[in-house]
């Protein structure tokens, strides 16, 4: 459960539950709140979650996931 008080006094309390597993539990931030709190595009989001998770959930293939992300930024802001 995310500290209430980190960012900015907002707190969401959908944060205290998740849909299908516990990956994200343990986090001291979880990526959901990092990324709202900081206005994240979708691909920066996704790359930041897969990046977060992957010694819990999808191991090898999230991080493949983030790299496809990360891959997708440089082309849509660097090519």
């Amino acid at each position: 459960m995310p500290n209430k008080e980190m960012f900015k006094g907002v707190a969401y309390d959908s944060l205290n539950k998740q849909i299908d597993g516990d990956h994200y539990k343990g986090m001291k931030i979880q990526p959901a709140h990092f990324i709202n709190e900081n206005q994240l595009l979708f691909a920066e989001g996704n790359a930041i979650k897969y990046i977060c998770r992957h010694s819990k959930k999808g191991k090898q293939k999230d991080i493949e996931k983030a790299i496809h992300y990360l891959e997708m930024i440089l082309e849509r802001d660097y090519d």
